[in-house]
């Protein structure tokens, strides 16, 4: 099994900036993608930012321009620097990685538990 650890979140000022880490551990072949998602209530969950294992990245057109993402391929980690936030981007945010078990050798979508962001004045 793979799992996917976050940490990051929180409370934070319009104009503020957060950092988002998610770790990757457990049986993994190899990693393909990685990327953030978010959901705001009662809406469906939508891509924010997205890096491939060569660094190619894709964003969404409201973070574009504020939010950063990275990794670390020796880590298995990826990171989501958001700057200049602002109150619609409240919402919680998932770590994704697209990887092959090491068990299975099957590509499989996983997922992180989630972490509230807020941004309120």
């Amino acid at each position: 099994q793979v799992q996917l650890v976050e940490s990051g979140g929180g409370l934070v000022q319009p104009g503020g900036s957060l950092r988002l880490s998610c770790a990757a551990s457990g049986s993994i072949f190899s990693i393909n993608a990685m990327g953030w998602y978010r959901q705001f209530a009662g809406k469906q969950r939508e891509l924010v930012a997205a890096i491939t294992s060569g660094g190619s990245t894709n964003y969404a057109d409201s973070v574009k321009g504020r939010f950063t993402i990275s990794r670390d391929n020796a880590k298995n980690t990826v990171y989501l620097q958001m700057n200049s936030l602002k109150p619609e981007d409240t919402a919680v945010y998932y770590c994704n990685a697209v990887a092959v078990n090491g068990a299975t050798l099957t590509m499989i979508d996983y997922w992180g538990q989630g972490t509230q962001v807020t941004v309120f004045s």
